[in-house]
């Protein structure tokens, strides 16, 4: 097709349908919580209200998405625009490990929760090299040692400290 308009049998318009149509999907739940999830102020102009610009973000979301549905060449969903649902699904894998190292460095401690799993997305990434697990375990290393100590960010101790000697554990909340 000439015009720019991608042609539906190329590749690049899998799962553009799903997208657009999730895309308005998602602004109209978002529409819909506006009014509870925002507030109006009395006596204060259009522009400078919590809810103005929330409600253009939305509004411009749901308008969009529906040019983008209008505009689209082919309107059905076709097996190619699963594997492309398929491949924008896999990234949340990414989120889950996220959740679970969130929810492991107050029980095992920031360091060794990051070293753990820094050298395990590595793994799961498919890196075989000795030299590269160490590059992460160095790596993990490096990242606690720049936010606890250079950066002085305050992350609670671990609840594994409570086990060690007061000395050691005082060390360990404070620098590591």
């Amino acid at each position: 097709m000439s015009g720019g308009i991608i042609d539906p049998g190329r590749k690049k318009a899998r799962g553009q349908f799903l997208f657009a149509l999730a895309f308005v999907v998602l602004g109209v739940a978002l529409a819909v919580q506006l009014p509870f999830q925002t507030t109006w102020l009395e006596d204060t102009s259009v522009f400078v209200q919590p809810r103005f610009m929330p409600t253009v973000a939305i509004i411009g979301m749901v308008l969009f998405g529906c040019l983008h549905l209008w505009f689209l060449p082919r309107r059905r969903i076709v097996r190619s625009d699963w594997g492309e649902v398929r491949v924008w699904v896999s990234g949340l894998e990414f989120v889950a490990w996220y959740m679970v190292y969130v929810f492991i460095v107050p029980v095992a401690g920031y360091l060794a929760t990051t070293v753990v799993f820094c050298w395990l997305l590595v793994l799961r990434m498919g890196y075989n090299s000795r030299r590269i697990h160490w590059f992460s375990v160095l790596f993990a290393a490096a990242v606690v040692i720049v936010f606890k100590t250079l950066l002085k960010v305050k992350i609670p101790g671990a609840a594994v400290y409570e086990l060690l000697p007061p000395l050691l554990r005082n060390f360990l909340i404070v620098n590591l």
